[in-house]
């Protein structure tokens, strides 16, 4: 797909983290050189490339391999569907399936209503905000009524949420029978499994997306939890 609108960078502190810790790798090997260590230079200068390997990891899904994969995932839409998306940040994944949803309409759900501008002036750069809508929730209390979707998703934004699992529940209570249920995150996802497992779900799956959605390298890789309600 082709990104017109501002995504800005997923967990850019981490990729500050990442790009400072090669600069100080490259520090440490120029100054175990110029003090005749050389066993410490090549070490060091192999930290630096393994860190700035990292740093291209971490850039690359964020520019491009998100959106890719997402991609790939909407595709099975057929286009009449209602979504939501829980926690839509600056709104990548909701613009995906909105381009996706020509006779549907997307629904992204902020946390205390923080991105709102810029989820709707993307949604204008994208030409979806005829088929987007932005609410303000709790993600532990959903203002909208049993069944109201016919997918829910959501990227990277439970992870840090105390009340995960309640929203886990939030999300499968709006969903309809038969509805899709897809989560994205590096972290939790054998949770909110089980979870879904125990509020009877059916086809409950994890899997790994792979390279495309690593986040500095494996070690940080998106996985994915998909449910159905019967």
């Amino acid at each position: 797909m082709i990104v017109r609108g501002n995504y800005g960078f997923d967990a850019a502190w981490a990729l500050a983290g990442l790009l400072a810790g090669a600069a100080l790798l490259v520090a440490l090997a120029v100054l175990s050189y110029v003090n005749d260590v050389p066993a410490a230079a090549v070490a060091f200068v192999f930290g630096a490339c393994y860190t700035l390997a990292s740093v291209a990891s971490h850039v690359y899904t964020t520019r491009r391999g998100r959106f890719a994969v997402w991609e790939a995932e909407m595709a099975r839409l057929k286009g009449d569907e209602e979504l939501l998306d829980l926690g839509s940040g600056r709104g990548a994944v909701l613009m995906i399936a909105a381009g996706r949803l020509e006779r549907g309409r997307a629904t992204g759900v902020l946390w205390g209503g923080r991105g709102e501008a810029v989820v709707r002036a993307n949604a204008e750069a994208e030409g979806v905000s005829d088929r987007v809508e932005v609410v303000t929730g709790d993600p532990g209390d959903l203002p909208f009524a049993d069944g109201s979707y016919d997918v829910v998703v959501s990227n990277q934004a439970l992870r840090d949420l105390d009340g995960r699992e309640r929203a886990i529940r939030e999300a499968y209570r709006v969903l309809r029978p038969g509805g899709l249920l897809l989560v994205a995150d590096v972290r939790h996802t054998q949770a909110y499994e089980a979870t879904l497992r125990e509020l009877g779900a059916a086809e409950v799956r994890r899997r790994d997306p792979g390279w495309r959605f690593w986040y500095g390298g494996p070690w940080s890789a998106t996985w994915f939890v998909e449910a159905r309600k019967p």
